[in-house]
């Protein structure tokens, strides 16, 4: 039963003490700057015509993913989403600031292919000899 006047009905508690825009760009700025990248997991495996990289990125789009051949090594990251300012009771992972290299073996890198869907991110490493200069690519989104 509420009060006369509103009373416990004027309560919002998705909007109380909600970060303003601003506070939520500088937070974010400021954390990605003080932050190591957060190691990511992966799976590795071999396909008749790739070698296949499956990692998890929660929380991040294709846009904030990099992607990196250069020789043997594939390098990937993902810059900070966002970092509101809270209050975390338990805060054990960051929306983003993800990096990982991987070493390829021989016989692969001569090109890449990648998706991100699910908040896992899928890269093929085509067979082939690799380039002599870096490649940079994008994930597709699905």
């Amino acid at each position: 039963m509420h009060a006369a006047g509103g009373g416990l009905g004027s309560f919002d508690p998705m909007t109380a003490d909600m970060p303003t825009r601003d506070e939520v760009a500088d937070a974010t700025a400021t954390t990605e700057a003080e932050m190591r990248p957060q190691a990511v997991p992966v799976n590795v495996y071999e396909t008749s015509g790739a070698l296949m990289i499956v990692a998890p990125l929660p929380a991040v789009t294709p846009d904030d993913v990099t992607i990196e051949l250069r020789g043997d090594c594939l390098r990937f990251w993902a810059h900070l989403r966002s970092a509101a300012p809270r209050e975390y009771l338990v805060h054990e992972w960051e929306y983003g600031g993800y990096e990982r290299e991987v070493d390829l073996p021989p016989g692969f890198g001569s090109a890449v292919e990648a998706s991100l869907a699910n908040g896992q991110l899928a890269i093929r490493v085509l067979r082939g000899d690799p380039p002599t200069e870096t490649v940079t690519a994008k994930p597709n989104s699905g």
